[in-house]
């Protein structure tokens, strides 16, 4: 099982960032591997998407619940093929100023050991990545936001 952890002190407030998490459907913008997010159902403070994800020529279709505790935690589960076992959990901690200690905890373990070993190998630091460009895509979004008043 893959097993990650990342925190980050960003210039951001708790909604802006919780904001940008939530918005899952907007992810094959700026995050690497995601190719699709759409959302199937919602319900109260949870919604069911449908995700693809890809690497290369291998594409892994598959679906989620998430569930959002505003504007403290979001936390993402699938047990969809191929997943024996998937969590994204972001938690959002204001700090003094305009700030926020964003933590990404990631885990995984895929069903088929090779794709698991394949997993491991090439995305060694995937929560890296993803919380590198959640950062710059907040720093993109919310400089305009500045910009713009």
């Amino acid at each position: 099982m893959v097993t990650q952890n990342v925190e980050r002190l960003l210039p951001y407030n708790t909604e802006q960032l919780f904001d940008l998490a939530a918005d899952v459907e907007s992810y094959p913008e700026y995050l690497p591997w995601w190719i699709s997010a759409r959302i199937r159902k919602r319900a109260g403070n949870e919604y069911y998407t449908d995700q693809v994800l890809g690497l290369g020529p291998i594409r892994v279709r598959f679906g989620s619940r998430t569930i959002l505790q505003r504007p403290q935690r979001i936390d993402v589960t699938s047990s969809d093929f191929p997943f024996r076992r998937f969590r994204l959990s972001w938690t959002f901690e204001p700090r003094p100023g305009p700030a926020c200690k964003t933590t990404v905890f990631a885990e995984f373990e895929l069903r088929l050991a090779i794709l698991q070993r394949i997993c491991e190998r090439v995305l060694p630091n995937v929560s890296i990545d993803i919380v590198t460009a959640f950062e710059r895509r907040a720093a993109w979004l919310y400089a305009r936001a500045d910009q713009s008043v």
